[in-house]
């Protein structure tokens, strides 16, 4: 399951966005229910103050699930990194409620991923160390139903990610 892209506002990435709490009135109908949505809102309230620990925990588990991975962040500032993933992951929760908002910026992190050599199956690692992650952190709150939504949240955006990626190589 996947987005489409669509007429979306435009999309400002503001660092410290990840740490406060969006609106969480609106009724959303598409593939992630409300209260996944507010499953994952919750829980994302305790994993913001130790974003730190948490991009280390999802690290250290990735490279530890597949060590192939490593080498695709040589280049990179693995610091900087990490505080990318958790304002990345920060403002897909604030936006869960109007998806068609982060699509077009889903989609393109999808694309610039085919340059840094991911693959489809990297995908299902990424979200094996994130769910993993987050097990960790959260401990008796990371309930069987945040889990599920979690994963709800993550396939959605992972195979929207893929889609385009696809589109990218094909074109």
């Amino acid at each position: 399951m996947s987005l489409t892209s669509t007429p979306a506002l435009s999309f400002i990435s503001n660092p410290t966005a990840f740490f406060v709490a969006a609106d969480t009135t609106a009724v959303v109908e598409g593939p992630i229910s409300p209260k996944q949505i507010d499953l994952v809102r919750s829980t994302w309230t305790y994993v913001a103050p130790m974003a730190e620990q948490a991009a280390t925990l999802f690290y250290t588990k990735l490279f530890e699930l597949d060590a192939a991975i490593k080498p695709m962040f040589a280049h990179s500032n693995l610091k900087v990194q990490k505080r990318k993933l958790m304002q990345t992951i920060g403002i897909a929760v604030k936006h869960l409620h109007r998806l068609e908002e982060i699509v077009p910026v889903v989609r393109d992190l999808g694309k610039r991923h085919v340059g840094y050599g991911v693959q489809d199956r990297h995908y299902d690692t990424v979200g094996e160390a994130l769910l993993w992650a987050l097990e960790q952190g959260l401990g008796d709150r990371f309930t069987p139903e945040a889990r599920d939504a979690w994963a709800c949240t993550y396939t959605v955006l992972a195979d929207t990610m893929k889609d385009a990626a696809a589109e990218a190589l094909d074109g």
